[in-house]
């Protein structure tokens, strides 16, 4: 967040195993939603164990999360089909699914099964997919999420965002930890232990690295971590503050705040680290918070410039600068929205911060959320949701709401205080 771009903490930094466990598990609670939901049912598959974290649970799980579906149980329907042809689209119809998902798990060998599944319109009595994969059983929390994705891509008409991952730091005591998870939740892992903070996690285009912001040297400093082997590298370690780190979307460069030639000023910096920095512009104010739109074109930007923190947009081909806010005396954290036609950001009402989102064209702005103290949005990459943290009962927790404000969820993780997500690419 804007007030905290240039907090100065001494720490140490003590790195763990590549890729540990973390110690929390985050669970979902959906706490609002919309009326208009697809009625579906997952029946369980064929030879699937009778425990939980089965394949049809979790795809149940994941499309019931959206809050675009509604599942309806399915139990007592004999036989149970396996296959699309076993599928009586009137029996599914009587109990009120629009959809049917069934399918099949076979052993083939000790350590790799088969899983086929199909997606059947009930309505139009057509089969809409049909597939099979083969897998070991540790791929069957994966599998299930690709499952999601395809069920929710062919009756939405949108990528599904079951399969992705997420980023957050927590904080217990005086240890901070940057985590990577599976879009629901599960499957945590700890990237990075530290007795000193750290912030500004972001995924790279391509999803194999992960920028964030360290204060171990007593400063910030602007990492890149491969998320496949660990290897890291200081991308910004230059005199001053070296902070808010955002992707070209080619992946090859950052742009990054540097205070090494006075004040607070935008540059862009290779990924790989070095000494280049090239500055984007100049103002007598902080200029921060820097966020690519998806094309390329121009970025979104954080600014005091003008008396009071807003948004901005610089182009960069001409260096042509637009104010983009204009309500209210504190607009910041800009995320462009993955079509580029709006951002969502954070805006104070009455005291109050809260997430909203704004339409390029339009300049409508919609809020989200009810705060009180609502911060660092991450759009999901369908642009269908956005992750951000929220106080709650005096703790900060992760929450999620859609673009539309109809869907809302809440993200807990047992006692950690939960800070600054990021929403992985698609993958």
């Amino acid at each position: 967040m804007f007030r905290r771009v240039f907090l100065c903490v001494i720490g140490v930094m003590a790195f763990v195993g590549w890729m540990g466990a973390a110690q929390a598990q985050l669970t979902i609670d959906i706490i609002g939603g919309s009326g208009a939901t697809l009625p579906i049912s997952v029946v369980s598959f064929g030879n699937e164990p009778a425990t939980p974290g089965t394949i049809s649970e979790i795809v149940g799980d994941d499309l019931t999360r959206s809050g675009r579906f509604r599942l309806v149980n399915a139990s007592q329907v004999s036989p149970r089909p396996s296959n699309a042809a076993g599928v009586n689209a009137a029996t599914f119809r009587s109990l009120g699914a629009d959809a049917a998902v069934v399918g099949e798990i076979k052993q083939v060998s000790q350590d790799k099964m088969e899983v086929r599944f199909a997606l059947v319109d009930t309505v139009r009595q057509q089969t809409l997919l049909v597939k099979a994969y083969s897998i070991s059983p540790r791929q069957i929390r994966a599998t299930a999420h690709k499952i999601a994705d395809l069920v929710y891509e062919k009756l939405t008409g949108e990528p599904g965002i079951f399969s992705t991952r997420i980023a957050y730091i927590t904080q217990q005591g005086k240890q901070y930890q940057l985590n990577i998870a599976d879009a629901d939740g599960h499957n945590p892992q700890r990237v990075v232990t530290s007795r000193a903070p750290l912030i500004s996690p972001r995924f790279s285009p391509d999803g194999d690295r992960i920028a964030y912001v360290s204060f171990e040297n007593q400063k910030p400093v602007v990492y890149v971590q491969s998320l496949r082997d660990g290897v890291r590298t200081a991308s910004a370690r230059f005199r001053g503050s070296n902070s808010a780190p955002a992707w070209t979307p080619d992946g090859r460069e950052l742009a990054v705040t540097l205070s090494r030639d006075g004040g607070s000023q935008l540059f862009i910096v290779p990924s790989e680290g070095g000494n280049a920095a090239r500055r984007l512009m100049s103002s007598s104010g902080i200029d921060t918070e820097a966020m690519f739109m998806p094309d390329g074109k121009s970025l979104l930007f954080t600014s005091d410039r003008g008396g009071t923190p807003q948004i901005y947009r610089l182009w960069l081909n001409d260096s042509r600068i637009e104010r983009v806010t204009y309500d209210g005396s504190y607009n910041v954290s800009p995320r462009p929205l993955p079509n580029g036609e709006g951002m969502v950001f954070v805006q104070r009402n009455e005291g109050r911060f809260q997430i909203a989102t704004m339409d390029f064209q339009t300049r409508q702005v919609l809020v989200l959320t009810q705060g009180p103290m609502d911060e660092s949005p991450t759009v999901s990459p369908n642009g269908r949701y956005v992750l951000y943290t929220s106080l709650v009962d005096g703790r900060n927790v992760l929450s999620a709401v859609s673009v539309d404000g109809t869907i809302r969820q809440r993200i807990g993780a047992l006692t950690e205080q939960v800070r600054e997500p990021a929403w992985g690419p698609l993958l």
